[in-house]
C-alpha cells in the first residue's frame, strides 16, 4: 500500500457564512438530518482499537499535502493518571489551548495532520478516551458520562485554562457534555460529523419489570450469545484488512488510508481487556446512549458551535448538521466534499476552516495576540 498522503482536488464551493470569515476555499451551508451512527454500523464496521504491530520508521516523517505529520511513538507521548487508570494524551505548541477528542476506536494519532499545523498558532492536547487508544482498557460501565467526566478532569488538571473542544463522531458528542459540565471553562466547541440523535417522545416509555424467567433463564441466555457473536465480531473487526476496508468505506478519497493509520488503530487491541471493553460498549453503552440526546445538551450550552461536515458520510448524514444548526443558533457549518473523518481525509481545508473559526472567537484572538507579543 502506497504510504503517500496526496490528496485529489477535492470540489468545493465560494459561499460565505455571515457568522464566520471563513475561506473562499470551503462552503458554508446548512444541512438537515438527526440520524446518527446505528450500532449495528458499530459493531459490523466500527474500527476497534487492537493489534500490537510495530511501524517502520519509514513512517515518521512522511507528509500529505506538504502538511507536517505527528511522528508515531510506539509507547505514546504523555501519560496522565485518572482516576486511578492510564490515560494517553499529546501536547504540542503554545497560545490558547485546543482539545482535540478521537472518535469510536481511533486515538490521539487521528489528529496526524492537524496537531502540527493548529499548534503554530495554539496549544493543541489530544486526549486517547478510556478504553481507547495508549489509554487504559478499563473495566468500567462505559457511557457518556465516563468520557464527559474524563474530558473535564482533563481540563481541570491538565489544561487548567479556558479552552475550545474539537472532536470527530463519538469525540464530537464527548465534546458537547463536557462542555456542558464546564460552561465556564469551554469556550467554544467544533464538531466533526458528530454522533449523536435528537430525542423522540417514544424515548420516554417506561420498560416493564423483567420476570424471573426473563432474568433468570432469557437474560443469562442472551448475555452469552451476544459475548460469542460480538467476540467474533471483535476478533474480524482488529484485523488490518477489516480495518483498511471499513476506512476505505467512509473515506472518499482513500489516499490517506495508508499504513500509519491503520496500524495507529490496530497498535492498541493486544491490551489485556481490550475484547471485554468492546463487548462493554456494544452492550451497554450503545444501549443506554438514547438517555443522552443532542437536543438535551444544546440546550444548556451557549457557546460558539462550529460544524465542519464530511458531506459523503454514510454513516452520518451531512443534513444532521441543519437539524443542529436549526436548534442551535450560534452555530458556524461548514461543508466538505470528504467522508466520516475530514480531519484526517482532507486536512489541510479542515485546518484552515479551524483557525478561521478560531479567529473570529475574542477569546481565542486575544491569547494569541499575547503569546505573539511574549514570543517577540
Amino acid at each position: 500500500m502506497s504510504s503517500s498522503c496526496a490528496t485529489v482536488p477535492h470540489r468545493v464551493g465560494t459561499e460565505w457564512s455571515t457568522a464566520n470569515k471563513l475561506s473562499p476555499a470551503v462552503k458554508v451551508h446548512p444541512y438537515r438530518n438527526k440520524c446518527g451512527m446505528s450500532r449495528r454500523d458499530l459493531a459490523t464496521k466500527g474500527i476497534v482499537a487492537a493489534g500490537a504491530s510495530m511501524l517502520p520508521s519509514t513512517l515518521l516523517s512522511q507528509s500529505a499535502q506538504g502538511l507536517e505529520r505527528l511522528p508515531f511513538k510506539n509507547d505514546g507521548y504523555n501519560f496522565w493518571t485518572w482516576r486511578g487508570h492510564k490515560i494517553h494524551y499529546v501536547e504540542e505548541g503554545e497560545g490558547f489551548p485546543i482539545v482535540l477528542i478521537h472518535g469510536f476506536g481511533a486515538s490521539a494519532f487521528h489528529w496526524r495532520y492537524n496537531i502540527p499545523e493548529l499548534a503554530k498558532k495554539y496549544k493543541v492536547y489530544a486526549v486517547d478516551l478510556l478504553g481507547f487508544g495508549w489509554s487504559e482498557k478499563a473495566l468500567v460501565d462505559y457511557d457518556a458520562l465516563v468520557w464527559r467526566d474524563q474530558v473535564a478532569d482533563f481540563i481541570k488538571e491538565i489544561v487548567k485554562e479556558p479552552t475550545i473542544l474539537v472532536g470527530n463522531s463519538l469525540g464530537g458528542f464527548t465534546a458537547l457534555v463536557a462542555a456542558e459540565a464546564m460552561k465556564e471553562q469551554v469556550v467554544g466547541i467544533a464538531l466533526l460529523n458528530s454522533a449523536g440523535q435528537f430525542g423522540s417522545p417514544n424515548d420516554a416509555t417506561i420498560e416493564p419489570e423483567e420476570s424471573s424467567f426473563q432474568k433468570f433463564i432469557i437474560k443469562p441466555l442472551k448475555e452469552v450469545f451476544q459475548r460469542v457473536v460480538l467476540g467474533f465480531l471483535f476478533w474480524q473487526a482488529k484485523q488490518p484488512a477489516r480495518v483498511e476496508s471499513v476506512l476505505k468505506s467512509v473515506y472518499k478519497n482513500t489516499t490517506n488510508v495508508d499504513d500509519y493509520l491503520i496500524q495507529s488503530i490496530t497498535r492498541p487491541a493486544d491490551d489485556p481487556n481490550a475484547g471485554e471493553v468492546y463487548y462493554r460498549l456494544m452492550t451497554r453503552f450503545m444501549s443506554n446512549q438514547r438517555k443522552y440526546t443532542l437536543d438535551s445538551v444544546l440546550s444548556k450550552l451557549s457557546c460558539p458551535l462550529l460544524l465542519v461536515w464530511g458531506d459523503l458520510d454514510p454513516w452520518v448524514g451531512p443534513a444532521k448538521a441543519n437539524s443542529i444548526k436549526e436548534f442551535y443558533p450560534n452555530t458556524s457549518v461548514v461543508n466538505l466534499q470528504a467522508g466520516h473523518c475530514p480531519h484526517d481525509e482532507v486536512p489541510e481545508l479542515v485546518n484552515k476552516a479551524l483557525i478561521d473559526w478560531l479567529s473570529t472567537l475574542p477569546s481565542t484572538s486575544t491569547s494569541t495576540s499575547k503569546s505573539a507579543t511574549q514570543t517577540v
